[in-house]
């Protein structure tokens, strides 16, 4: 089974998944460049994994989340978090990972899933 990289966004204000979340998806070896951008599905997710098969590989990643945009078109409030930057390495690109953000106007958590 080939490596892969998922995602998915949980608005902790309501306890629902946060739908129409711009994420975009950087690679920082090197000069950084943006690889895709993408928007969260009804379910928080992305309609298919951000890198799998052929386009993953081991290397430094930044999933920039566009929280501000999704609280402001969502629930009306001025948050205090703008664009969260979530960086990490991957150092197996066989392997599978999941990176969550559980966020609110405020805070954020993010780990490593499966």
């Amino acid at each position: 089974m080939p490596g892969k990289l998922s995602t998915h966004v949980l608005d902790l204000t309501t306890g629902r998944p946060a739908a129409g979340m711009r994420i975009e998806l950087w690679n920082h070896d090197g000069k950084p460049h943006l690889l895709k951008a993408v928007v969260t599905n009804l379910d928080g997710r992305t309609d298919e994994p951000l890198l799998v098969g052929p386009t993953m590989a081991a290397g430094t990643y930044e999933l920039l989340f566009f929280v501000k945009d999704y609280f402001v078109t969502h629930h009306k409030d001025s948050p205090f978090l703008d664009r969260v930057p979530v960086r990490f390495a991957l150092a197996d690109a066989k392997a599978g990972y999941h990176v969550p953000l559980l966020v609110t106007p405020w805070a954020y958590q993010t780990y490593r899933g499966s």
